[in-house]
Parts: C-alpha cells; sequence; structure tokens
C-alpha cells in the first residue's frame, strides 16, 4: 500500500457529485522551428520530426484573457512534447506540471507521394485526409487515438471533479477528439477548437 499516496488522496477535497464541471482544453504556443518552404514528402517528414522536438517560441506569449481564466491554478496537465511542456510553464509557472504521453498528438502519416513539393500546411491537410481515410502505416490510427481521447476525458473529468476544473496544455487536433468526447459526456462548449496557438476552448457540465 502506498500510504503517501492514500493520505494526498484522503486530504483532497472531493466536490459534490452534482457541482459544476469545468474542462478548459489549450493548444500550445508557437514552436521555436521555422515553416519549411515548399517541400516534397521526405522534406515534410523531417519537418515532423523537428516539429515534434521543438520547444516554445521564446516570443510566443499566451493571451492575457487566457491568463486570467487560469489564474491560481494548483495543476496542470500536458503532454509529453516539449512545445507543449513550455507553454504550460509558460502558462501557469508556478502550477504543478502533469505530463503524460497519453495527451500527444494524433499522428500525421507522410503520404509517398512523388514528385510533387507543397508548402507544410497543405501536406498537413493532405496527410490528416489520408488519415482519417486509414492510411497510418507505423502510426497509430484514428480507432485507436478515439480510444485515448476518451481515457484523456477520463482523467480530466476526474481531475475536475476534485477541484471544479481540469487544464490541459497539448495539441490542437488530439484536444478536438478530447472536445468532441466531452459533448458526448454532456459538456458545453465555448469556443472552437482552430489551428492557432494558445487556442483555448472551454467545456461546462451544470
Amino acid at each position: 500500500m502506498n500510504v503517501a499516496v492514500d493520505a494526498e488522496r484522503a486530504s483532497t477535497p472531493r466536490l459534490h457529485k452534482d457541482a459544476p464541471l469545468r474542462v478548459v482544453l489549450v493548444r500550445h504556443g508557437r514552436p521555436a522551428i521555422e515553416s519549411a518552404p515548399r517541400t516534397c514528402h521526405r522534406g515534410f517528414r523531417d519537418y515532423i520530426d523537428a516539429y515534434q522536438d521543438a520547444g516554445l517560441d521564446p516570443l510566443s506569449a499566451p493571451p492575457e484573457e487566457l491568463q486570467d481564466l487560469v489564474k491560481g491554478l494548483a495543476s496542470v496537465h500536458t503532454s509529453a512534447r516539449p512545445r507543449a511542456q513550455d507553454s504550460a510553464r509558460t502558462l501557469l509557472p508556478e502550477a504543478e506540471l502533469i505530463a503524460d504521453p497519453l495527451f500527444e498528438e494524433a499522428p500525421l502519416a507522410v503520404p509517398r507521394i512523388p514528385l510533387i513539393k507543397m508548402k507544410v500546411p497543405a501536406w498537413a491537410v493532405m496527410a490528416r485526409i489520408m488519415w482519417h481515410a486509414g492510411y497510418h502505416p507505423e502510426v497509430e490510427g484514428y480507432r485507436r487515438a478515439k480510444a485515448r481521447a476518451a481515457k484523456a476525458s477520463d482523467i480530466l473529468i476526474e481531475r475536475a471533479r476534485k477541484h471544479g476544473i481540469a487544464v490541459l496544455v497539448a495539441h490542437g487536433y488530439f484536444n478536438a477528439m478530447i472536445g468532441r468526447t466531452l459533448r458526448r459526456r454532456g459538456f458545453r462548449k465555448t469556443g472552437s477548437h482552430r489551428a492557432r496557438f494558445w487556442n483555448a476552448v472551454i467545456y461546462d457540465r451544470e
């Protein structure tokens, strides 16, 4: 038996089962990586690898309204990726960082299309469409990512039940997948999942 963990659980106040719950899903800030020019599929693969390892651009700061929304929170969830963890530390520098690979982005499988050069955003859109269509060699497919989003929702809802609110600083597309799960579980959405840095969407359940 882990006495320390049991003691922490015993000291953690639980809200009434009918108390309002809030989950805030935040996309990370701008990564410290230059956007690639027109490139082939091999170049796009290299860019994705570099993007995954990139930390937060030091000049990328969270907007004031987001800082006000989460001000004073004692903990924040994040993925294991540097850009997400750096963003969480910037947003809530005094909070406990709870990093978990479960919250990592839904992956992209790079389409092996020779003789074609496109900008990175165009490659990303094509890769995401093909991923939904079943193209996911060597990476997690949609069904597994959807199941992972459900598990992520479980963790965030449990945190919200204990503290009234749970905040996740992670990745745009996977945040949207978590959001769809929360909607199915009775949460009301405020905001939209957009492909912009520091984008925040609030989910409330009365």
